[in-house]
């Protein structure tokens, strides 16, 4: 293919890329949110009129109040009563929430969790009612009668397309390099190969969802065009932490395939959190006002973008001790220890991110508005001794809404950003054809603006609605989520990428201050690369269509794995 070709498939592309990206997001949002969720029934509940009230969770609170998930509408029974948990292989317990009148199981009052097995006669509140567990056969009747993802809309296809978008985007950066630089094209090529290698992965584990993986290298294609444009050197590093996010997102899945496992890894988490932060204080040196970077061996990296995954781990990992209160104490201290590292590092965009967090799980495990405003009573009295002692944080917000008033100080890395986006129109001046990308952390921090003046701003627009349909996916499945684990941390995990997002696109167009964290998958650098791919695995694992989710174990392979010689999948 000669140059002249090249050249007018750039131009073209200039204008197919938008239509591409909205092609494989139409297919991807109507696959994830099309339909209603559809639940698992795990057991029921037989009342003494013979009304059965059916499990639909792994966690479900017997009660009086009309959210209880199994309703037991007499006087004797507190408003929260007793919890029912199911395992991943279907082993069911009982434990007492601290009601008044307390909980039997045959006869024998419930002292925390007690093993309860199907046909078993449960007493609360002196209201007597019959535990019954589905069978094997009958959960694997109703998953055969479940609708699988992709039926419709089928993935390969979707691949297919985004696979064109891969590889025009490379051609557009290639061509735009000053001079050849071979890591381009062979960077985006090596990302085709392990988006088909993922899929190949996942179809040989008889799964059929890939939206969000789809959607996660469609972004990350993006994130390579940036750095390609600004620091086509560091695509081979930028391939490596990928290399290294895709290994974090199978290993986390797998992780969260046994909730058993998940509870002894609690602690280890949040130790390792803890720590990860504790080492960056005491040890980083400061860049431009915050100590948020680390080197070891001459490779730097973020610690604490590592641990936003521990930090989602430890506070939705609570499963069977979910209702208790000292549960809950305990990670409002470990929030409060992870802000207050990340406010003495003077990295505040982080610990909005991570308080924005905290609010989430605090209050989907609790229920609490009342937890939530003290936190934020709390929160509020610690901003104001910050701007007290970091003046320049007040002057940060000083600029908000001004960045035009000292567009030279204060206000320019705003007022470049509002400028390149508008100097890109709507379909961009080509891949690595603006200017931006020139100025310091806008590969980083101003990222928006770098995508819609090269790429145009439908297209970064677009990428912005990836991670709403992200979002709202895992909203969508976090109704229907098996355990309360992967519905808090699914939803803890969207809104970590969902607040990184405000910050980053409001930030930089002065519509909030500017704080300075990064676009997922989008902004340049291998640590919060490596973040966002562990975080979408929470995401997967909350994925409750049938034959989805490779976190969790299928019905067939669960038994074959009990069997007298079955080994585990």
């Amino acid at each position: 293919m000669d140059i002249l070709t090249l050249s007018a498939v750039t131009a073209v592309s200039r204008y197919v890329l938008p239509a591409l990206a909205l092609i494989i997001l139409i297919r991807s949002a109507i696959s994830m949110l099309s339909g209603k969720p559809e639940r698992e029934v795990w057991g029921h509940i037989c009342m003494p009129n013979g009304a059965k009230q059916p499990l639909t969770n792994w966690e479900n609170v017997l009660g009086r109040s009309r959210s209880s998930d199994v309703v037991l509408d007499y006087r004797t029974v507190s408003r929260t009563h007793a919890a029912l948990t199911r395992d991943a292989f279907g082993h069911w317990t009982v434990m007492d929430l601290g009601s008044k009148t307390g909980t039997k199981v045959r006869g024998h009052d419930v002292e925390g969790p007690v093993p309860i097995r199907s046909g078993d006669i449960l007493t609360v509140g002196g209201a007597s009612v019959m535990f019954v567990a589905s069978t094997v056969r009958e959960e694997e009747a109703r998953a055969q009668s479940r609708e699988r993802p992709g039926a419709r809309i089928r993935p390969g296809v979707t691949n297919m397309v985004l696979t064109i978008f891969i590889l025009l985007l490379g051609i557009q950066y290639t061509l735009a390099a000053p001079e050849p630089e071979p890591a381009v094209p062979a960077a985006f090529l090596a990302l085709v190969v392990l988006l088909w290698s993922c899929y190949t992965i996942t179809r040989s584990l008889d799964r059929t969802g890939f939206e969000v993986e789809t959607l996660a290298f469609m972004l990350t294609a993006v994130g390579f065009g940036v750095c390609a444009g600004s620091a086509p050197r560091d695509l081979p590093k930028e391939l490596i932490c990928l290399l290294a996010g895709l290994a974090l997102y199978f290993l986390t899945g797998w992780c969260l395939r046994d909730l058993g496992r998940v509870k002894k890894l609690r602690p280890l988490m949040g130790g390792a959190g803890i720590a990860l932060l504790l080492v960056n204080l005491l040890t980083a040196s400061s860049i431009f006002g915050a100590k948020n970077w680390m080197s070891v061996g001459g490779v730097s990296f973020q610690p604490s973008e590592l641990v936003k995954i521990c930090f989602i781990f430890t506070g939705a990992a609570s499963l069977d001790r979910l209702y208790t209160r000292r549960n809950l104490v305990g990670f409002v201290c470990f929030a409060a220890a992870c802000v207050g590292c990340l406010a003495a590092m003077s990295d505040f965009g982080t610990a909005a991110v991570f308080f924005t967090a905290y609010i989430v799980i605090a209050f989907m495990r609790s229920g609490s508005f009342a937890t939530v405003l003290l936190s934020l009573a709390g929160t509020g009295f610690g901003a104001f001794i910050v701007v007290t002692a970091r003046p320049y944080v007040l002057r940060r917000f000083a600029t908000w809404g001004h960045a035009w008033d000292d567009p030279f100080a204060g206000g320019f890395q705003q007022t470049r950003t509002m400028s390149a986006a508008a100097s890109g129109g709507l379909f961009g001046l080509g891949g690595g054809k603006g200017w931006l990308h020139n100025i310091f952390a806008a590969d980083t921090d101003m990222v928006f603006g770098v995508v819609a003046e090269e790429l145009g701003l439908i297209l970064a627009l677009l990428t912005v609605a990836t991670v709403v349909v992200i979002a709202l996916f895992a909203v969508k499945s976090a109704g229907c989520a098996r355990s309360s684990f992967y519905a808090i941390a699914a939803c803890a995990a969207v809104t970590v990428m969902l607040t990184q997002l405000i910050l980053n696109v409001f930030g930089s167009l002065d519509i909030l201050p500017f704080t300075g964290v990064t676009f997922p998958l989008i902004s340049r650098g291998g640590s919060s690369l490596i973040s966002v791919w562990g975080l979408l695995a929470f995401v997967k694992a909350a994925d409750c269509r049938q034959n989805a989710s490779f976190a969790i174990r299928l019905k067939r392979r669960r038994e074959r794995r009990h069997k007298p010689g079955g080994e585990e999948q």
